[in-house]
């Protein structure tokens, strides 16, 4: 596609973008489905293709308009990196999911098109940051000697994605970071794009802007999920006060270190895919690739059906949107922060507005649904 052809593209694609972003808040505000219960997701695909569209029209760095295939790889990458999130949750139990529609199809799909925003929207803030000549001079004292870093970080990583599982009440932010100390010296050393080396080469731009860009995302994935009939809330440790829409305070210190988290976890994945490339026959690769992407999906499959089982507290019956019923669960005895099993389809009078609730698997202690 030539450059002419390409930025007519992009100004169609950035003028749909808002188009779907003005009519779905509407409909959102208005209670219309499905943009009642599925606002977030086309929030965010509205948001990503609007940034990159404007940074084709503006000669910046588009990844969906000048490596589409990667960006498209890049969905089912973003699907299964969150879910792992999703299944660290399973013992957190730090969030879960409100009035989301009982039908099994159209929720898996929900969480196909939700999770797949994740890597897409921070990658394409990053880029629209960098366009935008943010931090641009930042430079810094170069790293030397990085090898020398690896075993620390290793170790820390692990020990990051341990205590949580163990002591789960008191070393669930550690989740946020243990990837990024696990994963880093591999990308490093193996020639992934790595953190450590831009240190190395005395810039740690990239980590500032996934900083940021991590920070701009957090508040857009609160904000969207806010005013939505299907959402998520939390249910955190010690430090659920303070809410800003339903995110505790401090709980958006956990979102710049996840971008970066997220920024490395996708390294890895694009190094294991380019190793397999550079070491095996086309065929044995393709062989390698279909086992891989087979993985994948038993993966994402086992972690959906585990979301539908514990982290969602209530599915929407059918009919008009539903309210929260007004009841207040009491936490386990011996792990308060560990939500009680409820009788899975239990229904609850909403009042007089119409509508009911349909409660899932696990309640959140002490949490009102209102």
């Amino acid at each position: 596609m030539n450059r002419e052809n390409k930025r007519t593209l992009g100004l169609l694609s950035a003028i749909g973008a808002c188009l779907l972003f003005g009519a779905s808040s509407l409909a959102m505000i208005c209670r219309v489905e499905p943009f009642y219960s599925w606002y977030y997701s086309f929030a965010w695909w509205s948001y990503i293709i609007f940034v990159e569209s404007l940074l084709c029209l503006r000669g910046g760095k588009s990844l969906l308009f000048e490596q589409s295939g990667k960006f498209l790889l890049l969905l089912p990458v973003s699907i299964t990196v969150w879910l792992v999130f999703e299944a660290f949750n399973f013992r957190l139990s730090n969030w879960h999911y409100i009035n989301i529609p009982s039908g099994t199809v159209i929720r898996w799909t929900g969480y196909l098109i939700a999770y797949s925003t994740v890597l897409p929207g921070i990658f394409s803030t990053k880029a629209l940051l960098e366009y935008l000549k943010v931090l641009e001079n930042s430079r810094t004292v170069p790293l030397r000697n990085p090898q020398r870093t690896y075993k620390t970080f290793v170790l820390t990583g692990l020990m990051f994605l341990i205590l949580p599982l163990l002591w789960p009440e008191y070393f669930f932010p550690l989740v946020w970071c243990a990837f990024i100390l696990l994963l880093e010296p591999l990308n490093h050393r193996f020639g992934a794009p790595s953190l450590l080396r831009q240190w190395e080469k005395g810039s740690l731009r990239s980590l500032y802007l996934l900083l940021v860009a991590g920070g701009v995302c957090g508040l857009l994935w609160e904000l969207w999920n806010f005013w939505v009939g299907s959402k998520w809330i939390y249910s955190v440790p010690h430090f659920g006060f303070l809410k800003v829409f339903e995110m505790p305070l401090l709980g958006f210190l956990g979102f710049p270190p996840f971008a970066i988290e997220c920024y490395v976890m996708s390294a890895s994945f694009f190094l294991l895919v380019s190793k397999i490339r550079d070491k095996h026959t086309r065929v044995r690769a393709n062989v390698i690739y279909s086992a891989l992407a087979f993985l994948m999906i038993i993966f994402d499959l086992l972690v959906f059906a585990g979301i539908d089982r514990i982290t969602i507290l209530s599915f929407a019956a059918a009919g008009p949107p539903a309210k929260f019923a007004t009841q207040t669960f009491g936490g386990d005895k011996k792990n308060p922060y560990r939500p009680p099993a409820l009788i899975l389809g239990q229904r609850f009078d909403v009042g007089d507005e119409g509508g009911d609730v349909l409660v899932g698997q696990d309640a959140s202690p002490g949490l009102h649904l209102r």
